[in-house]
């Protein structure tokens, strides 16, 4: 019996390594294309679901999808509506593994006749450059499901008569609630799906499982990927919350659809030619309350947004309280929300910045800046990219590109207030703390670009000499190597921080210039 449990443990493991193979290689050659599909063929609900049913099924994972939906809806390139019917069709398209496994894993048996797929493979990824390279990978995944298969089979040939029905919970409402949960967990253990609904079909036809404890698994295991969607989304903007959400709302409501079907359809299945035998049925079953679920939400597509919408509220952000949705329609009107919320950022940074690097050496203020300013950054790019400009409106186009500088350089002098060992080496140098002054008043005082320009090529220009002297102590022994090192990189350090404060002041003129 041990030789079997571990037989059937490296056909899993196989299986998991094929499916991981293949949907890697799927995904490398199909990438630029599945990104170009899901962000254009979303305009409805309905086309939504036949797109990301089409796209699961090319790449063989819908978590995979989903993920990508996710972060499509979280850069604004499709609308939260709009991912809704791509989530709906990815639960279809997931369940052609399933037809896979059963109509070419089972019936034609390809565990031997893949052997040599797996040489012709590793000849391709040895030999091969670029699409060979992939397309190798991808025979090679493709051989591995089927080699897995074939070996999970054989350890149950192996367990005939020790594992029965009779070990799991029988089939009733609990029963069933016990095997969904369990089904979703072999889902998070294994995190895919799609092996844990081929492992239940070997189970099912070896006789370890009655057909309606394996049902039970399926439907677990569809609900147990949603997890994947909420790890991506957590911390992420609201409308990738809302998404993931969405996700496993949808997969819950499928589920719920199908146990009180359960009783009812598996004996139509079984009176089908397709599905007279179990592992058909099963997989019959799997998509057919995929689809059943899409039929009954597609046409609820709209009040199911809003009660998600309901559900995920927004989180107050007290710097980006201007930015408010229904300016979104007047492009003007929301990039001048946008400056205000720039102007609040850079004006807290800049305060940060004239405490620490001034005389009074504060540096509290700068050590909470992440928790205040790091979403008002994120809520403004998430607004920002809300805003239609049109083309043959220069001035605008101008304007807005002058708005995503100034975010470009807030964020990258955010960054820098983070780092707070190049501001006490500026402190602790009477060479280093004049510049260091010198910045702190020019932010404290918001001296106007011009200005700004002429005190940072100032700096510039002394941070060469403090460079050029600095070499020339250090060849004569006079400073330490590592202390030299720390105060070249917090003078560098002070040269980009004045580069950024001087380069949003450059574009918020612009922007108001165009405005």
């Amino acid at each position: 019996m041990t030789q079997a449990v571990l037989q059937f443990l490296g056909g899993v493991g196989l299986f998991l390594f094929g499916m991981g193979l293949m949907t890697a290689a799927l995904r490398e050659l199909a990438g630029r294309r599945l990104r170009h599909l899901l962000a254009r063929f979303t305009a409805t609900p309905l086309a939504g679901v036949a797109t990301g049913a089409l796209a699961t099924a090319v790449v063989q994972s819908s978590s995979a999808v989903t993920v990508m939906t996710i972060g499509f809806v979280g850069a604004g390139l499709i609308g939260f509506a709009q991912s809704l019917g791509v989530l709906y069709g990815a639960n279809i398209g997931t369940t052609v593994t399933g037809w896979v496994v059963v109509m070419v894993g089972f019936k034609l048996q390809l565990g031997l006749a893949a052997l040599p797929l797996m040489f012709a493979a590793s000849l391709m990824g040895l030999l091969g450059r670029g699409r060979v390279e992939r397309a190798g990978r991808l025979l090679a995944g493709f051989a591995l499901l089927f080699i897995g298969i074939a070996t999970m089979q054989g350890a149950m040939a192996g367990l005939d008569g020790q594992i029965t029905p009779d070990l799991l919970p029988h089939d009733g409402l609990l029963g069933r609630l016990q095997l969904a949960l369990l089904g979703l967990v072999l889902t998070l253990l294994m995190q895919s799906s799609s092996a844990g609904v081929a492992l239940a079909l070997v189970l099912l036809g070896s006789g370890a499982l009655s057909f309606a404890q394996a049902a039970a698994l399926v439907v677990g295991m569809n609900l147990g990927t949603t997890f994947t969607g909420l790890l991506a989304a957590l911390g992420g903007a609201r409308p990738m919350r809302m998404t993931a959400l969405a996700n496993m709302l949808f997969n819950l409501g499928t589920a719920a659809l199908a146990f009180p079907l359960l009783g009812v359809v598996a004996p139509l299945l079984h009176a089908t030619p397709l599905g007279a035998d179990d592992p058909t049925a099963l997989v019959l079953f799997h998509t057919g309350f995929n689809l059943f679920g899409t039929l009954v939400f597609l046409p609820l597509t709209r009040p199911f947004a809003a009660l998600v919408a309901w559900l995920v509220p927004e989180r107050r952000v007290p710097l980006a309280e201007p930015l408010d949705p229904r300016l979104l329609g007047d492009e003007g009107a929301a990039m001048d929300a946008a400056q205000v919320v720039a102007d609040a950022v850079a004006h807290t940074l800049n305060s940060a910045l004239a405490d620490a690097l001034g005389p009074r050496q504060d540096a509290r203020r700068l050590a909470v800046l992440g928790g205040r300013v790091a979403p008002a950054l994120a809520a403004l790019e998430s607004y920002l990219v809300q805003i239609s400009v049109p083309t043959d409106r220069v001035a605008a186009r101008a304007r807005f590109a002058a708005l995503m500088h100034q975010i470009d350089h807030l964020t990258r002098l955010l960054a820098r207030c983070g780092e707070g060992t190049r501001i006490s080496e500026l402190s602790g140098d009477a060479r280093l703390a004049r510049p260091a002054r010198l910045l702190a008043a020019a932010v404290a005082r918001d001296l106007p670009p011009a200005r700004l320009a002429r005190l940072a090529a100032l700096v510039d220009a002394r941070a060469r000499r403090h460079r050029r002297a600095a070499l020339l102590r250090e060849a004569d022994w006079q400073v330490p190597p590592a202390e030299l090192l720390r105060r070249t990189d917090a003078m560098r350090w002070l040269e980009r921080v004045f580069d950024h404060v001087e380069r949003i002041s450059h574009y918020r003129q612009a922007a108001m210039q165009k405005s």
